[in-house]
Formats: structure tokens, C-alpha cells, sequence
């Protein structure tokens, strides 16, 4: 007679659902939530934000926090310093690609936001 041993099953963990979390920020008071979704509804978020230019910042474990607030609220005191580290990527990213468009030439005007949004959308198109 075989003896019955435990059976381990090895394999991977499940990835976590997808989720999306947009805020917006206009320099007054805290950042808020704009938009936020799981699963279909956080791709819709992605591809929102990436046909319109706005970066993305990927933080499983911020975006878990910030996804007990409801629409409108804006960010608590606590979760200050992870957002100040989004508005920096943010800033960065807008430097960067100033930068960019500088380099290809017509600097006679000031770039703004939706240069910026125009010149992100278009990096987007290039990679899908």
C-alpha cells in the first residue's frame, strides 16, 4: 500500500486585479481623484490618459491607498510625500521632453501643456 504524502503545487501567484487611479492637481490645495477603476475600467483610465498625453506613474501599493477615496476627494496629509513623488516624475518628464522639442528646432515660442500632451500622444501613437 502506497503511502498518501501532501501534494505542494508550485506555480506563480495571481497578478492582482488592474487598477487605475487619476488625480488632478492645479496647485491649490491637494491633489484630487478625477477618475478611478479595476479591470476594464482601469484600462479605460490608461488608454484615456495615454491618447491624451498624460503621463503614467506606476505604484501598485500607492495606488491601493489612494483607491479608498471616493471621486473629488482630495489626497490625505499622509500620502503627501508619495504624491510629491508623482508630481516630481510629472515635472521630469515635462523637462525632458521641453528639452526634446527645443532640440528639433522652433523655440521662438514658449511650449505649453498642450504642446507637451501633443508631443506625449504622439510618442504614444509610435509605440502602439
Amino acid at each position: 500500500m502506497s503511502e498518501s504524502r501532501p501534494s505542494l503545487r508550485l506555480g506563480t501567484r495571481p497578478h492582482p486585479p488592474k487598477r487605475a487611479i487619476a488625480l488632478h492637481y492645479d496647485g491649490k490645495g491637494a491633489p484630487k481623484v478625477t477618475a478611478k477603476g479595476m479591470r476594464q475600467i482601469a484600462e479605460q483610465i490608461i488608454s484615456t490618459a495615454e491618447a491624451h498625453g498624460v503621463p503614467l506613474y506606476e505604484d501598485a501599493t500607492l495606488a491601493n491607498a489612494l483607491a479608498h477615496l471616493e471621486l473629488g476627494d482630495e489626497i490625505p496629509q499622509l500620502l503627501y510625500m508619495a504624491i510629491a513623488e508623482v508630481i516630481a516624475f510629472v515635472y521630469e518628464l515635462n523637462l525632458q521632453d521641453q528639452h526634446h522639442l527645443a532640440s528639433k528646432g522652433d523655440t521662438a515660442q514658449p511650449l505649453t501643456p498642450e504642446d507637451l500632451s501633443q508631443h506625449r500622444r504622439q510618442k504614444y501613437q509610435h509605440q502602439h
